[in-house]
């Protein structure tokens, strides 16, 4: 598989971290609002802190993620480098890198991992349910 195809595969993935994280968010004020049973699910809930959490750690570390170190090293081993990137690679780019300085953008993805922890502690998910085993029924 060229290394190209497999560095637009790392995006497409990348694109879809962001898509849950910042969807995510939306989704659970929204369903807050509307009481919608499924924001407080707990495999969600979690998931999505600890997703963004993970970014929050990086931004303040000043830590290149590794889905763009990644992305990057598959570019150069292909021989590609970022202004070559192919369209789908460019376009799914586009729709997570914004022009903004590396402060701007340690200070945005601190921000927003802040507003998702506050949004966890104001609004507790459901507790994990203990599955029952055919022993215990």
């Amino acid at each position: 598989m060229p290394y190209s195809l497999l560095a637009d595969v790392v995006v497409a993935v990348h694109v879809a971290y962001v898509g849950y994280v910042v969807f995510g968010q939306l989704a659970i004020w929204l369903g807050l609002l509307l009481h919608w049973r499924w924001v407080r699910n707990p495999w969600f809930r979690w998931s999505h802190l600890v997703m963004m959490t993970f970014v929050g750690i990086e931004a303040v570390l000043n830590v290149t993620c590794p889905l763009t170190t990644l992305e990057n090293w598959l570019r150069t081993r292909g021989g590609v480098h970022s202004s070559g990137v192919s369209f789908v690679g460019r376009l799914l780019q586009n729709l997570i890198f914004v022009d903004a300085t590396p402060d701007t953008l340690a200070a945005l993805h601190v921000t927003f991992a802040v507003i998702v922890i506050a949004t966890f502690v104001l609004a507790w998910p459901r507790p994990f349910r203990a599955r029952k085993g055919p022993m215990q029924q």
